[in-house]
């Protein structure tokens, strides 16, 4: 979809990412579900032959599809938010210790056990638009910590 003036506010300000709002003691298990959904990615994923499982060797098969995507802006957007969210669900699922907290202005982030917090949603947009970092060596740079 083409409005200008939202055209014109991306390119100033960047790509809103995705935001989650929820009530206060709010069904993790539930956010958890919503945030995996991944609708976009895992249309292209499919019609590309990658079965997105959360699993590590997934996130590989991701990083080795063309990017056709690129040449939409909108997709290029969504599914970088896809792809964020993506791996940060690959990240809860398989790193002990790992679960979603979303800040105070919705920002779905990972936190480790660590207590470092990762902006999956920034890494996804990242190699939505360039391909690095790649959302493999993302994860196993994330898991080291």
């Amino acid at each position: 979809m083409k409005i200008p003036f939202v055209d014109n506010w991306r390119k100033k300000h960047g790509a809103a990412a995705v935001a989650v709002f929820s009530p206060d003691g709010a069904d993790a298990e539930g956010v958890a579900e919503l945030l995996s959904e991944c609708e976009l990615l895992r249309a292209q994923a499919e019609q590309s032959g990658v079965e997105l499982d959360d699993s590590v060797r997934s996130l590989e098969a991701l990083d080795q599809l063309v990017p056709r995507w690129r040449e939409d802006e909108e997709t290029l957007h969504w599914l970088g938010n896809d792809a964020g969210l993506y791996l940060g669900t690959v990240l809860v699922h398989r790193v002990p210790g790992a679960a979603w907290v979303i800040w105070p202005n919705g920002q779905p982030v990972v936190r480790l056990a660590s207590g470092r917090e990762i902006d999956v949603v920034e890494a996804g947009q990242e190699w939505a638009a360039s391909g690095a970092p790649e959302l493999s060596r993302f994860y196993a740079e994330a898991a080291e910590s």
